[in-house]
């Protein structure tokens, strides 16, 4: 027996056109002799529609898109995910369509993500499914993580999923499932969504591992991407690749940023281009992802700005062949500072006047976009993003960050990937010391601990949730740990006014981690 994976890029809520990919993919299905055709969890509507899975009319049209595709499965099996309404609840469902009608649905138990645990209820869980004289066990989403006895007599289990994207994730399902297949002595089909959805990544990457727990089909990462299994048969076992971490990344951001721009009808794109790595790394990418036709940039130097970093910054532009423009700052620094002089009369100057450049390019960079109807692609990493190290109105302009779920190390890694074939971001924006150029001989260095130290000490505390005295413990020292803590602690209002954010760690700031605004932080010490 054949069974069809179909790994797609849907758009919530875009029910005409995710009907005519699902029905394409069961025609194609059953034109190679599938029996069974199976799609990703809630297929029908895009995942995560949040609150619109609260809209009588959004569900609605999810049933009526149901039943067109139902019209369409004469003469196979159609495994297909969608929220649906029953007993006065909305739950993930899988429909089972056997020769054109609907037969029944199997709902998800373990509703445990952030993204739908507010908005879906628990189902009863996995349920066995009979095509041509094969048991098919159908799970969806996180019931696979449960400890099952599918007993001795399955022959296949399907996952449909919504996994979305995170650094490692790809080689740890791979490990995951290939157990699961050697332990049940099962086929193991699993189909994810595929595709960037605001602020989330489904990398796709369905596969099928035998019962010997042996891969024989993995679809593409990122993708779109179609196969064929036939069950119990001699398929060779496919050699897992080893997988390039900064590679994913900048697969993942492309991938994210595309949809963001496509799926929201945006052509057009703009952004401060400074000279330094965070907004080259947006710039090459934005221009790769969109076409330099569509990518604009200013570039603003002030009275602190180094000639190097005008120079790098127009390098970039030129070899990209995007538009740039250089809007120099100083006059209207001057003519702010001369509005203030009263106001700050007998007062010393400080961080004030380094944060007003920050904000007077917020200004120009926003100016533009209203202008002439681009989309400001924001430049601050999650490092900055952790501390506080940026000015609100200033550095945090912008409607989407492709950076602010990497660390400024993962930054670099990613510009050198960009550049793994040739100098695309200038290698001196690589080699030289990270600085804002917000006054003389300024260098992030003079705020913060070196990035490398920084970045660890962050990582350990967002996404692994150590303790202060556990860090100490593993050998980095005892004030800079108190003083990376208290600067994470006490940005979060920063964070709550901060744009959507491309998720792509396991613990992005203001979505897997949010705390309060009002809170002792010495309760965490």
């Amino acid at each position: 027996m054949k069974i069809a994976i179909a790994q797609l890029n849907y758009t919530i809520g875009d029910f005409e056109g995710n009907k005519e990919k699902i029905i394409c993919h069961i025609r194609k299905a059953r034109k190679d002799g599938a029996k069974v055709v199976m799609f990703s969890e809630q297929a029908i509507s895009g995942r995560p529609a949040y609150d619109l899975l609260n809209d009588i009319v959004f569900l609605e049209k999810c049933n009526e898109t149901l039943s067109e595709i139902a019209k369409e499965s004469s003469d196979i099996t159609t495994i297909i995910g969608l929220p649906l309404h029953i007993d006065n609840s909305i739950i993930s469902a899988a429909a089972i369509i056997h020769n054109g009608k609907i037969s029944r649905f199997i709902g998800k138990q373990n509703v445990i993500s952030r993204d739908e645990s507010y908005h879906l209820a628990r189902s009863h869980g996995y349920e066995f499914v009979r095509v041509e004289g094969r048991n098919i066990a159908v799970v969806l989403g996180s019931d696979i993580y449960s400890e099952h006895d599918f007993g001795n007599d399955v022959d296949v289990i399907v996952r449909l999923k919504s996994t979305r994207y995170s650094r490692g994730i790809i080689e740890k399902r791979y490990d995951f499932y290939s157990k699961i297949a050697y332990k049940t002595n099962s086929n193991v089909i699993a189909v994810n969504q595929l595709g960037g959805q605001t602020d989330i990544v489904y990398d796709g990457s369905s596969f099928v591992f035998n019962r010997k727990g042996e891969a024989v089909a993995l679809l593409k990462s990122f993708e779109e991407d179609y196969a064929v299994f036939e069950v119990d048969s001699d398929m060779p076992a496919l050699r897992i690749p080893e997988q390039d971490k900064a590679r994913n990344v900048y697969r993942a951001i492309k991938l994210g940023l595309k949809d963001y721009f496509v799926k929201n009808g945006f052509k057009k794109a703009c952004l401060g281009l400074s000279g330094g790595i965070d907004s080259a790394v947006v710039c090459a990418l934005a221009a790769e992802v969109l076409g330099p036709e569509n990518v604009h940039v200013l570039m603003m130097p002030s009275q602190y700005s180094s000639d190097h970093s005008v120079e790098d910054a127009v390098k970039l532009a030129e070899t990209l062949g995007i538009k740039y423009d250089i809007v120099p700052i100083p006059g209207i620094f001057d003519s702010v500072n001369n509005s203030l002089t009263e106001v700050f009369s007998g007062v010393d100057q400080d961080v004030t006047e380094e944060n007003i450049q920050s904000r007077i390019r917020g200004v120009l960079i926003m100016a533009l976009s209203n202008k002439y109807g681009y989309i400001v692609l924001n430049t601050s990493n999650k490092s900055e993003c952790a501390v506080g190290y940026g000015t609100m109105y200033g550095d945090t302009v912008g409607a989407l960050s492709i950076l602010g779920d990497l660390y400024k190390t993962e930054v670099y890694e990613l510009a050198r990937h960009i550049n793994r074939k040739g100098e695309i971001i200038p290698q001196n924006t690589i080699n030289k010391e990270p600085s804002a150029e917000l006054r003389p001989d300024h260098k992030d260095s003079d705020s913060l601990p070196l990035y490398d130290i920084l970045d660890a000490i962050l990582y350990r505390l967002i996404e692994e949730n150590q303790t202060i005295e556990e860090i100490t413990t593993a050998g980095f020292e005892n004030d800079t740990v108190h003083k990376v803590f208290r600067m994470l602690m006490a940005n979060e209002y920063k964070r709550y006014q901060f744009c959507p954010v491309l998720r792509l760690s396991t613990c992005t700031l203001g979505t897997d981690r949010i705390l309060p605004l009002t809170y002792n932080h010495s309760c965490l010490l």
